[in-house]
């Protein structure tokens, strides 16, 4: 289990985002205070005060009449009857608006041509936009992720999509392309298992050395890793989770339902399952 190296920032939530951007400061002009006013004299105080009372007055004696007649007219009525926004039954008892809460919107997440683990016709998908130098990306691959996998393997397909933190995480864009590489070799699975048990080593020649230890053909992937060959493939894969409303990782949409940070299993299970039931599956 990879040792967690949380920030102090998203630790409850689960979710690493870049660190923003500073404000551009702009030289205020300095604004001449106002001149004071003159001072009352006593009999002008004396009529101020007794002019704002009587306004107080009003305005209670007003609100107390208003509620009085509000009170007499409902209790009058009995409380009996069923009502329809805007349309009063024959009690007359006036109508009450019910406030209700409006799902989120779903988000069709494309899982574009990315590494894929589950059936293609699965009934539920999963597609993870991950950083392989998140903290918390760790975190729910060590804790969440073997359960998912154990779990409903053959019910779900999984994606793993890149969203490299390059502000806060210098290794994040290279390790993703890394992944592609090994992809290439049909070792993306292996590799992304790798990459998370060894997240605070991933330079350029950690990476060499983890494609070597896992029998990958070395020269082509060293050649591919070198060479930037994908570069843009990790690039579209973030600016498409921008697209969707992804601001830092993991995130994770199932069946277009948003789940976003390290949850625990239990969150998951429930998103799956109702995603299962709805789909039949």
């Amino acid at each position: 289990m990879v040792e967690e190296t949380q920030g102090p920032a998203g630790d409850e939530t689960g979710l690493e985002e870049e660190a923003p951007r500073p404000a551009s400061r702009r030289a205020r002009a300095t604004q001449p205070a106002p001149p004071a006013a003159p001072p009352r004299g006593p009999g002008q105080s004396y009529l101020f005060t007794m002019a704002a009372s009587a306004i107080v007055l009003v305005f209670a004696l007003a609100f107390f009449m208003a509620g009085f007649f509000t009170h007499a007219a409902v209790d009058d009525d009995g409380g009996g009857g069923t009502t329809v926004a805007g349309n009063p039954t024959a009690t007359g008892q006036t109508p009450v608006v019910q406030a209700t809460a409006t799902p989120a919107p779903l988000v069709a997440a494309s899982v574009d041509d990315d590494p894929a683990w589950g059936p293609e016709d699965a009934p539920v998908t999963i597609v993870e936009f991950s950083d392989f130098q998140c903290p918390f990306c760790s975190r729910f691959f060590s804790q969440t992720y073997p359960q998912i996998r154990q779990e409903y393997e053959g019910k779900v397909r999984f994606v793993y999509r890149d969203f490299p933190l390059t502000s806060i995480h210098e290794n994040a864009q290279k390790a993703g392309e890394a992944g592609e590489c090994a992809d290439d070799q049909g070792k993306f699975w292996d590799y992304h298992d790798t990459l998370f048990n060894n997240a605070t080593a991933l330079d350029d020649a950690s990476l060499k050395s983890y494609a070597s230890q896992l029998g990958l053909d070395t020269g082509a992937f060293d050649q591919c890793l070198d060479s930037g060959k994908y570069t843009e493939e990790v690039q579209k894969d973030y600016q498409e989770g921008i697209s969707y409303g992804v601001t830092g990782t993991p995130a994770f949409f199932i069946n277009g339902v948003s789940i976003i940070g390290a949850q625990p299993y239990a969150n998951f299970k429930a998103a799956i399952d109702a995603a299962l039931q709805e789909a039949g599956g």
